[in-house]
């Protein structure tokens, strides 16, 4: 929301010429106004659609003002309300303070009162929402806001998030486990226009299929078993921002259609709901795979993936970018290492460019942090680095496939991930940490390669 025209006003008056009046002269200036003639049908508006700035009378049938702000103080986000009676006290006002209403106002009125009253109001209801957001912005602060690089097609990639970061398009960044998609996301919300929106994320593959509708759309009180109170979704939380769909390959089928539909509506339905609910904000998409195949394939919606892929940005693995490697574990010593981080001895860092990094800048992440710690004398040597230094196995030693051909970077791959599992004695957490991928996408590593526990 980024313009007072679209404040959205809920008039509750069961003086019906007085409320006409009121509604005409709000839509007048601008504002979106709903009306109604009773608090019970007023408070079932407010559970029903999100308002910003609610007008009570006190004295109506069904529910007086009061009880309607009693009640709807105890919905998840509920509007600023402005409390109005014809026969004011000051036991009344203090009344309405307590209950949390935003102001007081008696009749008669100036229509231009009510008018500077709204917009204080949505004022703040919007200074709210930003303090919310800032505190959860700080409170996941990963201390790696920056992208580092002198590799040349990562460079590009950076250029190309500058250009398009302004536009409103949805963007599909595409890449292996651990190359940086979430910074790229980050970086493209904090160059456009919503940056003072909400940045919200949801990995796909990481909610059970049953709750995923609910994350992303939000549900009503009753829609299922557990639905004590209505829930806003996640597309809700981000209007006036950015969505962060990481792992988006992974969604179920059925729910590919609906977010298809919400993207190309911008509207959508909570579970058990039959209100519509507008969210106004941008699609970033993640995947590390190819989705274009899961198209041919039919496993995934070949229109939804053409809505997605408006602007695509695939980053390089980091095997690609051995002139970062330097860089990024200078980076990440400064990061771990406090006001005198270690340093790496030249045999170490060469092996870290030799090493094929298979868990990408995650990976290299964790082996310095851990580095970090097990250094001794200020200087971090090759036995400190826990993957590059393990001993070898009798297949880990084979430098050529059984046929004689090089070994490819699959194999290689195969063979890492064999290792480390061997490490960990088949600790699934442990080995995901130590590979910088995460849990879900090493179990689909062990399928696909076939790997059986001893």
């Amino acid at each position: 929301m980024r313009d007072e025209s679209r404040i959205r006003v809920l008039i509750a008056e069961d003086e019906a010429h007085l409320g006409t009046l009121l509604e005409n002269y709000l839509t007048g200036r601008g504002f979106q106004v709903t009306t109604r003639r009773d608090g019970r049908a007023a408070l079932d508006a407010m559970k029903a659609e999100a308002y910003d700035v609610a007008l009570l009378d006190i004295v109506m049938p069904e529910l007086d003002g009061l009880e309607v702000l009693r009640q709807v103080r105890e919905e998840p986000s509920p509007p600023e309300v402005i409390i109005i009676t014809g026969n004011g006290t000051i036991e009344t006002a203090i009344s309405a303070m307590k209950l949390g209403a935003y102001d007081y106002l008696s009749k008669p009125y100036r229509m231009a009162e009510i008018d500077v009253l709204v917009r204080r109001a949505w004022e703040k209801r919007q200074l709210a929402r930003e303090n919310v957001l800032l505190q959860k912005r700080l409170s996941k602060f990963d201390g790696l806001p920056e992208i580092v690089t002198h590799y040349a097609p990562m460079q590009a990639v950076l250029s190309l998030v500058e250009r398009v970061a302004k536009s409103d398009s949805t963007v599909l960044i595409s890449g292996e486990s651990g190359t940086g998609k979430e910074l790229i996301a980050r970086a493209l919300h904090r160059l456009s226009y919503r940056a003072n929106g909400a940045l919200v994320d949801i990995n796909c593959a990481a909610i059970a299929e049953n709750l995923l509708e609910s994350e992303l759309f939000g549900h009503e009180k009753g829609a299922f078993t557990g639905a004590l109170s209505r829930k806003l979704g996640l597309f809700e939380l981000a209007a006036g921002g950015t969505m962060f769909m990481d792992e988006i390959g992974e969604l179920d089928p059925r729910l590919q259609g609906k977010l298809l539909r919400a993207l190309e509506l911008g509207t959508f339905f909570r579970v058990g709901g039959t209100q519509k609910v507008q969210a106004d904000l941008r699609i970033i998409a993640a995947t590390n795979q190819d989705l274009q195949a899961k198209v041919q394939d039919g496993n995934f919606r070949g229109d939804l993936y053409y809505r997605i892929n408006t602007i695509s940005i695939t980053l390089p693995p980091l095997r690609e970018r051995a002139v970062d490697i330097p860089l990024l574990a200078e980076h990440f010593l400064q990061t771990y290492g406090g006001s005198t981080p270690p340093r790496l001895t030249e045999e170490a860092l060469a092996a870290l460019q030799a090493y094929s990094w298979p868990g990408n800048i995650r990976e290299l992440r964790n082996v310095i942090e851990r580095a970090v710690l097990l250094a001794t004398g200020g200087i971090i040597r090759v036995s400190d680095l826990p993957v590059l230094n393990a001993p070898p196995s009798a297949n880990d030693t084979k430098r050529v496939a059984p046929d004689g051909r090089p070994l490819s970077l699959a194999d290689l791959e195969r063979d890492h991930i064999a290792t480390v599992l061997r490490q960990t004695s088949w600790h699934q957490g442990r080995a995901a940490e130590m590979l910088g991928i995460s849990p879900k996408t090493l179990y689909r590593k062990i399928r696909e390669y076939g790997f059986k526990r001893s």
